[in-house]
């Protein structure tokens, strides 16, 4: 879905057959102007959707950023100031703060675990848990607070995880098509496999043929030693029961990635609002 369509999409739930509110008690040809407000301290993300959906709007609409994607901002700053028609304001304004509320919440916490491990190469990995229709907005959230997108989707990545295994007949089969699938069908996918175990990791290891390694729900302790059992052959990745209280333990492992599916599903949105500003 493009940015377009989204917009058009999400402001026609909202519009439906016409914003009477704002039709009954503004002049059609009203102009104004706004600020959005930060209203409490965190990482600031979606300045670019905002635009796009107020030019959706009204092309001509006026804004004027004093922040940008990614800076740290605290409770009272101004993020942009907009000029348009009245109407487009109000029309936009829900739409507008909804999108940046639930982008800078996820800029945020995505942040924070960045932050915690920086002293170590491990980076902060997203997961597919995502909110359907918005995962393009919610993942670039996750990059504007300093983490890395995983696969899109399903079909840019090939990700061989527990249900495919077993439903496959083992670990071995699995790979094994998965690669003469690809061959076959012409296609230059990575291909990343999930283990339960250090047994399943030597089973990967004596097939082989794959980019990348799932650690699912290891101890630090196993994650450290199926790391060295990997050495540099393949990448490898944490995921499961990680969080801030833990991470650290799981950086220390040597791992090149952590997925983190809390950054996106668990995230709060940051509180904002856009306040008429009356001269």
């Amino acid at each position: 879905m493009s940015n377009q369509e989204f917009i058009e999409a999400a402001l026609q739930e909202d519009i439906g057959n016409g914003d009477f509110s704002t039709l009954a008690s503004i002049p059609a040809g009203a102009r104004g102007k706004a600020v959005l407000k930060v209203k409490e301290d965190g990482i600031i993300a979606g300045l670019g959707l905002a635009e796009e959906i107020f030019h959706y709007l009204e092309p001509g609409a006026e804004i004027t950023f004093l922040k940008r994607d990614g800076d740290l901002v605290a409770n009272g700053e101004t993020a942009f100031e907009i000029s348009a028609g009245v109407h487009t304001i109000l029309k936009a304004e829900r739409l507008v703060l909804n999108c940046m509320q639930r982008m800078s919440g996820i800029a945020t916490i995505t942040r924070q675990y960045v932050d915690t491990i920086k002293g170590y190469p491990a980076k902060i990995l997203d997961t597919r848990k995502t909110t359907p229709l918005f995962r393009a907005y919610e993942k670039e959230a996750v990059h504007i607070g300093g983490g890395v997108n995983h696969r899109m989707g399903l079909y840019d990545m090939v990700m061989l995880k527990d249900n495919h295994i077993d439903f496959c007949g083992g670990i071995e089969q699995a790979i094994t098509q998965t690669n003469a699938y690809l061959l076959a069908n012409g296609l230059n996918l990575e291909i990343e496999v999930e283990t339960r175990n250090i047994e399943d990791v030597k089973k990967v290891l004596s097939v082989g043929n794959v980019s990348r390694i799932m650690l699912d729900n290891y101890t630090p302790g196993q994650i450290e030693e199926a790391v060295k059992l990997i050495g540099s052959k393949y990448e490898t990745e944490a995921s499961g029961g990680i969080n801030l209280d833990n991470i650290i333990a799981y950086a220390r492992t040597g791992v090149n990635y952590i997925s983190v599916g809390a950054i996106i599903h668990h995230a709060v949105s940051m509180d904002l609002s856009l306040k008429a500003q009356i001269l």
